[in-house]
């Protein structure tokens, strides 16, 4: 099965609040607003590519490079739209077109008989995203320390899943998705982290961050349930 995990750099934008000064306590009402935004429109945006992925299940994938080349064009307008509303616009069409891209792999687990890994792998997807949503926002803990480490650790996992690709290792496969389920569980915390301690101010860049990261961390699971349930 072919990896479908992407990245996303983190990235300050302004389309939407100016951070003002901080309390020595607590959050920001500019980082909470926000924050408020980011949640609605990353709740519009998954709602949106669970509807291209049902109506794709049995559809054809359109395949690796087409993939690729769809997933950082639409992330590359994104970014230069960022603050205009046809920001909004091309946030809905990546992750519909992610969406899009899931829904064959999906299918073929429903049509294997396998739908309860996928059950399994949503599931976990959800209650990591809020355990560590709510542990970066109770705890308002700094986690921008972790950029260096993330950047290297985003460089090492596209080189192991190239790796993996050319050598068609089942266990370097497997190891390469337990390295995107915590690469992607740290980057929660990292995004969320940076929108709630002012370092990102675009909502339109913290909700594609957030749902790549939600994105990565599902097709990471489902590979890694799949293999230890024997049905990869």
């Amino acid at each position: 099965m072919e990896d479908r995990r992407f990245g996303v750099q983190n990235s300050q934008g302004a389309y939407s609040t100016p951070q003002t000064e901080r309390a020595t306590t607590g959050i920001s009402d500019d980082a909470m607003k926000v924050l408020r935004n980011t949640y609605m429109l990353l709740g519009m945006t998954l709602a949106f590519s669970a509807l291209t992925a049902f109506l794709n299940m049995n559809g054809t994938h359109p395949g690796f490079l087409i993939t690729i080349v769809g997933y950082i064009g639409l992330l590359f307008a994104t970014y230069k739209l960022k603050n205009s509303p046809w920001g909004i616009v091309t946030t809905f069409a990546l992750t519909g077109f992610m969406g899009y891209t899931l829904g064959p792999i999906i299918g073929a687990f429903v049509a294997a008989g396998a739908s309860q890994i996928v059950a399994q792998a949503l599931t976990l997807t959800a209650v990591a995203f809020v355990g560590l949503s709510a542990t970066a926002i109770i705890t308002k803990k700094d986690f921008s320390f972790m950029s260096s480490f993330l950047t290297a650790g985003a460089f090492v996992l596209i080189g192991a899943m190239v790796l993996a690709f050319i050598m068609e290792s089942s266990a370097l496969h497997l190891a390469v998705s337990a390295g995107f389920t915590i690469f992607a569980s740290i980057m929660i915390l990292f995004e969320t982290s940076q929108i709630i301690k002012g370092g990102e101010r675009n909502y339109i860049i913290a909700t594609v961050g957030l749902y790549v990261s939600i994105y990565n961390l599902f097709v990471s699971l489902l590979h890694l349930l799949s293999a230890f349930s024997g049905e990869d």
